[in-house]
C-alpha cells in the first residue's frame, strides 16, 4: 500500500490549506481520493482542488477549532504565523502568542473530537547551536535555541511538549506526530519582502532582475532547503507509518550557502551580468543550520528527490508565470 492508497476515502483536515505546505498537501490528498476539509483563514485559496470542502475559520478561536475537526480522522496542522529574518529581528515575539494559542486549541479540539492521527509542523529553530555539525532529533533540549531564535524556538518546544503529552501521557492517547522541517520552498511560497524567507526572496530578486542584486548578510550562511512537493510526500508517509510522538527531521540532507543559492539562481535564470552586493548590515540568522536526515529515511522510508537546481527551476518558473513583474 502506498501513502496515497492509505488516505483514500479517509476524512482528512488540512489546517492552513492556502499556504505553501497546505496547498501541496491539499492537492495530493485530493488526488488520492481522500475526503478533504481545507481550512481557509483570510487568504482565499489560489486554486481549488476537486472534491475538497473549503471552510473558513479562525483557529485562534475555540469554537472554530471544534467545528473544523468535527468528524475528522486525520489532521495536518500546517497553519502558523510565520515570517523571515527581518520580521523576527524587528519583532521577536510576533510568532509566540498567536501560535501557542492556535496549536493548543487545535490539539485540544482534535483530542476531544476523537481524531485518530494528528501531524504538527515544528521547526529546526528549536535546536541549540551545533555549529557546522548536522543536528539529530534527540538533541532538541541539549541547550537553549540560538539567541536570535529564542522566542520562536521555545514556542516550538512548548508545543512539542503538548504533542508528546497527548500522544504518550494521557490515559486515552491520540497519535500526534511532529515533523521538524528545514527551509521549505516552492510554488505558492510567500514572496513578499516583509515576510519571505531567504530562498523565495532571492528568487524574486533574480527573476525580476534587480540591479544591483542585494543579498542580506555575507552570503556565507548555510542552510538545508527542501522543495515543498518532497516535504508534502514526507508528511504523508511519516503520518501513515506513525503510531505515537516520534519527532522527525525532514530536509534535503545537504547544506548550501546563500552564495551557492544565488549562483545557481543566476545560472538557471540566465542572469549573467548580475551585480551582486552583500549587505552585512541587514539582518540574517544563524551561520549554519544542518540536519541529520537519516531517521526519516531509515524509519519512515522518506528521502527527498528534488535537488536544489531542479527545485529552483520549478519555483522560479512558477513565480515568473504567476507573480513576477519581469524586467528583461
Amino acid at each position: 500500500m502506498t501513502a496515497m492508497d492509505y488516505y483514500k476515502n479517509r476524512k482528512v483536515l488540512v489546517a492552513g490549506s492556502t499556504g505553501l505546505v497546505g496547498m501541496a498537501l491539499t492537492r495530493r490528498l485530493s488526488e488520492s481520493g481522500a475526503r478533504v476539509r481545507a481550512v481557509v483563514h483570510t487568504t482565499p485559496p489560489p486554486v481549488k482542488y476537486p472534491g475538497v470542502e473549503y471552510v473558513t475559520a479562525d483557529l485562534t478561536g475555540k469554537e472554530d477549532c471544534r467545528r473544523v475537526v468535527d468528524g475528522m480522522e486525520f489532521v495536518f496542522l500546517v497553519a502558523a504565523n510565520t515570517s523571515g529574518a527581518a520580521t523576527i529581528s524587528a519583532t521577536p515575539l510576533v510568532h509566540v502568542t498567536p501560535n501557542i494559542i492556535l496549536n493548543a486549541l487545535m490539539l485540544e479540539a482534535a483530542y476531544t473530537a476523537g481524531v485518530l492521527k494528528f501531524m504538527w509542523l515544528s521547526s529546526t529553530t528549536g535546536y541549540p547551536d551545533t555549529g557546522a555539525r548536522p543536528v539529530k532529533e534527540e538533541e532538541m533540549y541539549n541547550g537553549d535555541p540560538y539567541d536570535v531564535y529564542f522566542p520562536v524556538g521555545w514556542m516550538k518546544r512548548y508545543t512539542e511538549v503538548l504533542c508528546r503529552m497527548y500522544s504518550t501521557k494521557l490515559k486515552k492517547t491520540m497519535c500526534v506526530q511532529v515533523a521538524r522541517p528545514t527551509n521549505i520552498y516552492g510554488p505558492f511560497d510567500d514572496f513578499r519582502w516583509e515576510t519571505s524567507h531567504v530562498l523565495p526572496a532571492l528568487i524574486r530578486k533574480v527573476v525580476e532582475r534587480q540591479n544591483p542584486l542585494e543579498i542580506w548578510g555575507t552570503g556565507d550562511d548555510v542552510r538545508d532547503v527542501i522543495y515543498v512537493e518532497d516535504f508534502a510526500e514526507a508528511c504523508l508517509s511519516i503520518l501513515e507509518k506513525s503510531t505515537t510522538y516520534d519527532p522527525v527531521n525532514v530536509g534535503l540532507g545537504k547544506g548550501y550557502s546563500v552564495k551557492e543559492m544565488v549562483r545557481t539562481l543566476c545560472e538557471v535564470e540566465g542572469y549573467k551580468d548580475a551585480k551582486i552586493v552583500f549587505n552585512s548590515n541587514k539582518p540574517s540568522m544563524i551561520p549554519v543550520r544542518l540536519i541529520d536526515a537519516t531517521k526519516a529515511a531509515a524509519k519512515y522510508g522518506f528521502k527527498a528527490k528534488t535537488d536544489l537546481r531542479e527545485g529552483i527551476e520549478k519555483t522560479a518558473k512558477w513565480y515568473r508565470d504567476n507573480l513576477a513583474i519581469v524586467k528583461r
